[in-house]
């Protein structure tokens, strides 16, 4: 057998992934993510199939997550991006380090200018997202594959309908620009 640089080219390791599909009855497997607990269930998960690329076999890594979800993760990062322009000592609570530190009253300063930043800019529609697949050929692992489908949740049957249009080429995705308000819970 010869050594692969990327090992999601490996007949070994497509056949392997073949096998674990069989075994679920699925065109595909669900990949542990720790990144992805955070998440709302059903917004976003982490599966690998197999497929062909050009011809050659191929193990896609892929994301597949909610419209809903890429709306909320761009309007968050463009209104941390905004805070900080005024704030620059906060830093958000996913990318703080163990020494971070901020004064209470600053740091809640920051938080509500955070929130109505966000309650802004999902009032005035100002980011709007569209179905998407985004595909990494330099990934070091197989093909690298972004998928943000405009569904209420990602399931097994979403997914299943992902693979077989995306390996027929017969995948049609919508390209009506959307844009959502969050959903508060009270």
């Amino acid at each position: 057998m010869g050594n692969y640089k990327n090992e999601g080219y490996d007949p070994e390791e497509i056949n392997q992934l073949k096998e674990e599909c069989l075994q679920e009855g699925k065109s595909f497997v669900y990949v542990e993510d720790d990144d992805l607990d955070v998440l709302e269930e059903g917004e976003c998960v982490h599966i690998q199939f197999p497929g062909k690329y050009q011809g050659t076999e191929v193990i896609f890594d892929t994301l597949v997550y909610t419209l809903r979800l890429h709306h909320s993760s761009l309007v968050y990062e463009m209104a941390v991006e905004q805070v900080r322009k005024t704030y620059p000592e906060y830093v958000p609570p996913e990318d703080r380090q163990l020494s971070y530190k901020i004064a209470p009253d600053l740091e809640e300063e920051a938080e509500t200018a955070l929130t109505e930043l966000i309650d802004e800019l999902e009032e005035t529609e100002a980011v709007k997202v569209q179905e998407h697949v985004e595909v990494d050929l330099q990934s070091d692992y197989g093909i690298a594959m972004d998928v943000c489908l405009n569904v209420e949740e990602i399931t097994d049957e979403v997914i299943e309908n992902f693979i077989l249009n995306f390996k027929a080429n017969t995948l049609n995705l919508d390209t009506t620009l959307y844009s959502f308000t969050s959903e508060e819970e009270n």
